[in-house]
């Protein structure tokens, strides 16, 4: 199981690391993206930050606290639909911070921590753990982070290609990974009877039980 989700990461890292590295997003790098109120730039810099935050939980010290896991990392999440809230105006202001560096620069960067990765996942131990940076005291296993970097590279590889008119599907194994978390994190937020209804009931769907992010 570790290899499995290790290469799955890597190959939507690989998928990532090539389209921000495409002259479409660095054409439209300063114009407005798909998702309001993120240009094309703070979108990329968000991507590219699935491959450079690994590296840096990595090797940022751990404590030993309770992991958490997956569905829990996107379960308890608030305010996903405002852009105002402190999650989202927390997310654009850490892309905005590695958009500064400017197409080339991020392009490069993810590239080659992706390089280091593939060589670097293979020999970390099943029951790694990694600091999760911008929630301080907060760790997980390294396997369950890059479940969440997974649902990250289905739902923005999409979100990228979209602004900028490229082609290209996000990876299968990709997209199974992601929708087994944050159907897991719906049934958690939710209960089961409501992830039925939205389902399979959708006129009963009044929590909009399937909506995570």
């Amino acid at each position: 199981m570790t290899k499995e989700i290790r290469r799955t990461y890597l190959l939507g890292a690989e998928r990532a690391v090539h389209l921000l590295a495409t002259e479409e997003v660095a054409r439209r790098w300063e114009k407005e993206s798909a998702l309001p109120g993120m240009t094309v730039g703070a979108l990329a810099g968000h991507l590219a930050r699935s491959v450079l935050q690994v590296e840096w939980f990595l090797d940022a010290e751990t404590v030993g606290t309770e992991p958490v896991s997956p569905v829990r990392y996107y379960a308890r999440l608030v305010g996903t639909s405002s852009p105002d809230s402190e999650l989202n105006v927390g997310v654009r202001a850490r892309s905005e911070e590695t958009e500064a560096a400017g197409p080339a620069a991020v392009a490069e960067q993810a590239h080659a921590a992706w390089r280091r990765l593939a060589r670097r996942l293979g020999r970390e131990p099943a029951d790694r753990r990694v600091a999760v940076l911008h929630r301080p005291g907060e760790e997980m296993l390294l396997d369950d982070y890059l479940r969440t970097r997974c649902v990250e590279w289905a739902v923005h590889l999409d979100d990228l290609a979209l602004s900028v008119g490229a082609h290209g599907r996000t990876p299968e194994p990709v997209l199974a990974v992601a929708v087994d978390v944050l159907v897991a994190a719906a049934r958690d937020r939710h209960g089961d009877q409501a992830v039925l209804h939205a389902l399979a009931r959708r006129e009963r769907d009044v929590h909009q039980a399937l909506r995570v992010l």
